[in-house]
């Protein structure tokens, strides 16, 4: 049963940039229904386990900053797949394991692994490939531009991961949290909106109806499922499901989209794929990781 949740949230989840696309929409308006429409269920979810949320005030107002830089993550990581497409944007953007590895390394000065040292290099260039720097057949409308929102929403994950870890140290039901943190993020998105691109509030079908997709298929139901498994699996078995959501979202791109990546783009996403994986698993090994603590590093957009 664990198996089969995780490996049906990784499926659920690399349909999100998928919905986004199909739905037709700017970055900030698909960010910000995107999340509305998750509210009404999340606090539905919250309530019923509501008497067993004991944490303070400081940890949820620490899951509400968590939820305005997700907000601008969101927002970067979708205007990436305008730019490069689904399946590549969505693969860099699951970076955010390494570089909250490296920012471990860093700034909390947690001591690498050998391996990861070797690892990081490794990744950049898989990255500079996936770019389509110096490729005249480098697939994307400016592969470049996106990349470096890729990267930036890469960053941002991180940093989000950083501070929302820290609101639920208790381990409270994950619905309270998120909840927090998903406000949060709307908060932040309605203020992106109101300073740049105007939000379209307006629902119009289809879009609305690939954006509820969204909201509650790749955010909520492939949260909630990942969530539950990858803490419960061995870290060899965490990397294989964290491999196939980026994966999959490259071949729902291609069968779609009929995204063609270039040769030296497929090979440097096929470095940056091992690479997260090396990265997550040693990761795991040396964090093990308790019963339902939400497994974030997965990249869940």
């Amino acid at each position: 049963m664990t198996r089969l949740a995780a490996l049906g949230g990784a499926i659920v989840i690399s349909f999100s940039a998928v919905f986004y696309a199909l739905s037709g929409v700017d970055p900030v308006s698909g960010t910000f229904f995107r999340l509305v429409y998750a509210l009404p269920v999340l606090f539905l979810l919250w309530w019923i386990r509501r008497g067993d949320d004991q944490r303070p005030l400081r940890s949820r107002l620490m899951a509400f900053v968590a939820g305005l830089i997700v907000a601008l993550d969101l927002i970067t990581w979708q205007t990436s797949i305008d730019y490069i497409g689904t399946g590549l944007a969505t693969l860099l953007a699951n970076l955010q394991v390494v570089i909250v590895a490296v920012v471990a390394w860093l700034i909390l000065g947690e001591v690498p692994s050998r391996g990861l040292k070797v690892a990081i290099p490794i990744v950049l260039f898989g990255v500079a490939l996936v770019s389509g720097v110096g490729q005249a057949d480098a697939f994307g409308d400016d592969p470049i531009l996106g990349t470096v929102f890729a990267l930036v929403a890469a960053v941002l994950y991180a940093g989000f991961l950083l501070i929302y870890r820290q609101s639920n140290r208790i381990q409270a039901p994950p619905a309270g949290p998120l909840l927090e943190a998903t406000t949060g993020a709307v908060v932040m998105t309605l203020l992106v909106g109101w300073i740049g691109p105007d939000i379209d509030f307006t629902p119009s079908w289809p879009a609305h109806g690939w954006l509820v997709a969204l909201a509650l298929g790749g955010f909520l139901t492939g949260w909630l499922l990942i969530s539950y498994a990858l803490p419960r699996l061995p870290a060899a078995e965490t990397s294989t499901f964290i491999l196939i959501q980026p994966a999959l979202t490259m071949v729902w791109g291609a069968m779609i989209f009929s995204e063609r990546p270039s040769t030296l783009q497929l090979w440097g996403a096929v470095i940056v794929l091992a690479g997260v994986a090396f990265v997550a698993v040693a990761q795991t090994r040396s964090q093990p990781t308790v019963p339902d603590e939400p497994a974030l590093e997965t990249g869940q957009r």
